[in-house]
């Protein structure tokens, strides 16, 4: 006799694995806006269910431990200061002089010492959908590294062009955020690859968010946007890419953003935002029954069901951007400047002249 239970099974089908791979090239305190624009593009990845078993986060600079960060362990990429987007739940794989053009292709490429752990891999196939965004400063075909190498559209088109020989990908979605922008993807030459930029040819990517308190711009303007509208996205939306491509027009970006989509195979309409930024895969629904042998249920009824422990809440589950980013700033403690005592203190002693003339100094001093 065969004890028979009546489940829903969930058969996978096209199996994709997500990876994502965010790169901050600027090292130096004026530079706190390129760790805010990736740390925020980590948080909202992993907001939308990918792990970081399966995200490759390189920081060239360690803003939120900067002895100029007057709120030490936070990076924050909005003027409220209301989102610590640097929170409890950070794992830096690559940091500070790790941050180096060679390190960057080596894991592309899967070229790296067998030495080297799990976390600082990429760890993709032929199956894996890979978001990498990029962001730093640049110029007409290039983005500098730590402000003292840099690599090329050429070089990086190799790259991609040995992962896609390696079987290291399926599609490949590339975002960069920099001044000029679009011409590092313009010798692309790699199939399913789709492509955005912050700004054309000859045009800089401008920055956004100043805050006096820290002294710098704490975001810029293309990446600022691009989380806005991120932040609207759950596992479940049917926003695809097009929509995307819109999020930051030039009367908002000032620069004009730029997408290529001819190396991929796919129309971007019919391409979801998680296929890329959520690990959501699809699944087929059957109510057909399966049959379970009377030892395994044995094995179950053994193990009562436990209280699941409640864990406080992750730094993703923070409040989402879009319920502060409109928001008012909060009111600081108003306190006279320099410049005002001087000046009411000249007035005080211009009115007592006025009033009394020279002859009466003698009384005052």
């Amino acid at each position: 006799m065969q004890y028979v239970r009546p489940v829903c099974i969930f058969t996978l089908f096209n199996m994709l694995f997500f990876f994502n791979f965010k790169v901050c090239t600027s090292r130096f305190w004026f530079n706190y806006r390129h760790v805010a624009n990736t740390l925020s593009v980590y948080r909202s990845v992993k907001r939308l269910g990918i792990p970081d078993s399966h995200i490759v986060l390189m920081l060239a600079d360690d803003m939120a431990c900067n002895p100029r960060n007057p709120k030490p362990a936070t990076v924050f990429s909005h003027k409220n200061m209301e989102l610590n987007v640097y929170g409890d739940d950070v794992e830096v794989d690559y940091r500070s002089y790790e941050v180096t053009v060679e390190n960057f292709l080596r894991v592309l490429t899967g070229r790296i010492p067998p030495s080297t752990p799990r976390s600082k891999r990429l760890l993709s196939d032929d199956r894996s959908n890979i978001l990498i965004y990029m962001t730093g400063h640049g110029g007409n075909g290039f983005l500098k590294f730590q402000d003292s190498e840099e690599i090329t559209n050429v070089e990086l088109a190799d790259a991609f062009e040995q992962m896609w020989q390696k079987r290291r990908y399926n599609e490949l979605l590339f975002i960069i955020d920099t001044c000029q922008g679009a011409s590092m993807y313009e010798r692309f030459y790699s199939p399913n690859i789709m492509a955005l930029a912050s700004s054309q040819v000859g045009e800089d990517s401008l920055s956004h968010q100043p805050d006096l308190g820290i002294g710098v711009h704490l975001m810029d303007r293309y990446t600022f946007y691009v989380l806005e509208f991120l932040e609207e996205i759950h596992p479940a939306s049917q926003t695809n890419m097009n929509d995307l491509f819109q999020v930051c027009p030039k009367s908002l970006c000032v620069s004009t953003p730029g997408h290529r989509t001819d190396l991929f195979q796919r129309d971007p309409q019919n391409v979801l935002i998680t296929d890329f930024f959520g690990s959501v895969r699809k699944v087929e629904i059957t109510t057909e029954t399966l049959s379970l042998d009377r030892d395994v249920a044995a094995v179950e009824s053994k193990f009562p069901d436990e209280e699941v422990a409640t864990e406080p809440l992750k730094y993703a589950e923070q409040l989402p951007v879009a319920q502060i980013i409109h928001q008012k700033p909060k009111q600081k403690d108003w306190h006279p400047p320099g410049g005002f005592i001087l000046g009411l203190w000249a007035l005080i002693i211009m009115v007592f002249f006025k009033t009394y003339g020279i002859k009466h100094m003698k009384h005052v001093f």
